[in-house]
């Protein structure tokens, strides 16, 4: 009795250290089978494109396919859920935004995932302001001329938005909230909708992601009167920011970094977060994200997980007070 109990224990000994084994192996090996980059927007849009470049820097240098997969719906939830409930083994990563991880937990009744248990977030890709932008032949030059007139004229002004509770839409709530003034929101279905119909006079103003009016600027299709970002762009010298106009609360980046399920070995975020520092550090993308006037990511998980906090708390009082509700 006393060998057979000894030669059972020896046996479970065994299976559990071949379990270990394994385990370690498959984690120093990651990856050893290709990688899914889970995008939660449709294609050809901001985040697909980021994802695309930054995934085909990561094939390169994780040696191995990451294949990319869009996901687009319910304002970025659906893909964000699809990242959240996926294996935590590092073979399912994605994109992480700005409203998916911030804002919709405060915007939508009830959500499938939670941001902060069911994410864990590997690293900040980059952050792009807003520039609030009106038509070339308005009366508007200064945010003291828009905050004159709302104040003359309340519920008369009009700002466009690529949806409810996006950072267009939220960029202006703050905006009011911090002004005392009062205007309406005009939603379209995307940005590029709203952007047209304020160049074509029927919307009052936008606040609209730098890559996306810096065309319009330059071709004199659109004035811009203020930047979100804390100090002046560089692309646009001489466009204060609200912070350097009195408002340092008014500070809207639309950010997006790397994220995977809740639950992915530490050794496996460290991996992909050095691997992505590495890439950041690239002259040709670095110079792309930079004429798109956004301020380059990088850093370690904690530094990303203490951003999406300190915004999703900013954003859920933004939202509570404006009392915004998903159409």
């Amino acid at each position: 009795m006393h060998f057979r109990k000894i030669r059972k224990l020896l046996m479970i000994a065994l299976i559990l250290g071949s379990g270990f084994s394994s385990n370690v192996f498959s984690q120093t090996e990651y990856p050893n089978k290709p990688i899914t980059f889970i995008v939660p927007y449709g294609a050809g849009g901001g985040a697909d494109s980021r994802s695309r470049q930054i995934g085909q820097q990561l094939s390169t240098l994780l040696k191995t396919p990451v294949i990319i997969e869009n996901k687009a719906g319910a304002g970025g939830n659906i893909g964000t859920d699809f990242i959240a409930k996926a294996t935590p083994d590092g073979y399912t990563i994605g994109m992480g935004n700005f409203a998916p991880l911030a804002v919709n937990k405060a915007l939508f009744k009830s959500l499938r995932y939670d941001p902060e248990k069911d994410l864990v977030p590997i690293i900040l890709i980059e952050r792009g302001p807003l520039v609030l932008v009106v038509q070339p032949n308005s009366p508007y030059n200064s945010i003291n001329d828009v905050i004159k007139d709302a104040k003359a004229k309340p519920g008369k002004l009009t700002f466009a938005s690529g949806g409810i509770g996006g950072s267009h839409q939220l960029s202006a709530e703050l905006f009011e909230q911090s002004a005392n003034i009062e205007m309406i929101h005009v939603p379209y279905k995307s940005g590029a909708a709203g952007l047209t119909d304020l160049m074509g006079g029927n919307v009052s103003m936008m606040f609209d992601q730098m890559y996306s009016a810096m065309p319009s600027i330059k071709a004199g299709k659109l004035k811009p009167i203020a930047i979100t970002s804390k100090t002046r762009s560089p692309l646009l010298k001489d466009i204060p920011s609200f912070t350097e106009l009195g408002f340092p609360q008014i500070v809207v980046n639309n950010w997006q970094g790397l994220i995977a399920p809740k639950g992915t070995p530490k050794a496996i975020i460290d991996k992909l977060n050095l691997a992505v520092n590495q890439i950041l550090k690239d002259p040709q993308l670095r110079d792309f994200m930079l004429q798109q006037g956004n301020e380059i990511g990088g850093g370690t998980p904690e530094e990303f997980a203490a951003l999406i906090k300190a915004e999703s708390i900013k954003w859920t009082e933004v939202v509570k007070t404006a009392n915004i509700e998903p159409q």
